[in-house]
């Protein structure tokens, strides 16, 4: 059975009730990307810059609304359909109304791009992330109230190093790193290079995206157009503009965390948690008490670490 199969099965969610999380995620959708929207028509005189604030003020106070209204009616919204929803307006505003004026590489470029992130998503949505399952036995001859305390004394269990359990999935994932809402998975061994290629795929994607909108806004200002072309497709092409810009900015940063912790060998989930696992722990005794410092077993260097990530043993 898939990963993607055994979660509907776990949370025993009936077509009806998917049927409405994914209506409400696409109406989530379509209201926060007009209400960004409104922005340049609310605000004509200011430079796209200083909409960037304020688009993404509108963008938080929508959620907001959203997240209210959804526990209003009583429906729960699926951030992976949030993420392919969003996907798939972006590519339906480039298609319909920019790609006119995108040259012909470019445009198999950006549509290629579209296609590979809905893929990815499909891909580490259903795979397995690297999912340890144990007998009840195991516990007993080790001694351990539970599987989490079995984890946190991995030093004595060789065949658990570094798996790590998540409070979202209540599972054991080995390398784990931190469960994504908006993939619907946690990210372990299995599917971390996935992880990289998927969240690298959206920053040039909506790099890209960014790219063809501002030659379009800049086509409708240089040629005189801008009066007679359609208001509301000119704000919703400024409005996904801006979005995508928000959208990068926040990706880059997380992209460049990940990249940090791949060089050095580190997880999310050891970085933020590194107490509760004992071989992250150096313990100096000073003349007064114990002092816990931060030591990190698994960097061998940052070429050998690059290497252990591409294949992994």
């Amino acid at each position: 059975m898939s990963r993607l199969a055994s979660e509907l099965h776990r949370l025993r969610r009936s077509p009806w009730e998917v049927l409405c999380s994914a209506l409400v995620s696409c109406g989530l959708v379509l209201f926060s990307q007009l209400a960004v929207a409104i922005v340049p028509r609310l605000f004509p005189s200011i430079s796209l810059l200083a909409m960037l604030p304020v688009a993404g003020l509108v963008f938080l106070v929508a959620i907001l609304l959203g997240r209210f209204w959804r526990r209003f009616i009583g429906v729960a919204a699926s951030a992976p359909l949030f993420v392919l929803f969003n996907v798939l307006f972006l590519w339906g505003v480039y298609v319909f109304v920019i790609r006119r004026d995108t040259s012909s590489l470019l445009d198999m470029l950006i549509n290629a791009e579209c296609a590979l992130l809905l893929w990815g998503l499909y891909r580490i949505l259903s795979g397995d992330p690297g999912i340890v399952a144990y007998e009840s036995s195991f516990l007993e001859e080790a001694g351990c109230k539970d599987f989490v305390d079995a984890i946190c004394s991995s030093e004595k269990y060789p065949s658990l190093s570094r798996v790590r359990n998540c409070n979202c999935c209540k599972a054991n994932v080995r390398g784990y790193d931190h469960h994504c809402p908006a993939f619907g998975n946690c990210i372990g061994q299995k599917n971390h290079r996935l992880f990289m290629a998927l969240l690298t795929g959206f920053v040039v994607a909506e790099s890209t995206y960014t790219m063809c909108s501002t030659k379009y806004i800049t086509r409708c200002i240089t040629s005189g157009t801008l009066r007679t072309e359609n208001h509301f497709s000119l704000n919703m092409v400024i409005g996904t503009m801006l979005f995508s810009v928000l959208q990068v900015l926040w990706q880059v940063v997380f992209l460049i965390w990940h990249v940090y912790g791949i060089c050095f060998n580190i997880r999310t989930d050891e970085w933020i948690n590194w107490k509760k696992y004992p071989e992250f722990q150096m313990k100096e005794q000073p003349q007064s008490d114990f002092e816990v410092k931060f030591v990190n077993p698994y960097d061998k260097g940052i070429l050998c670490n690059i290497r252990e990530f591409l294949k992994p043993k």
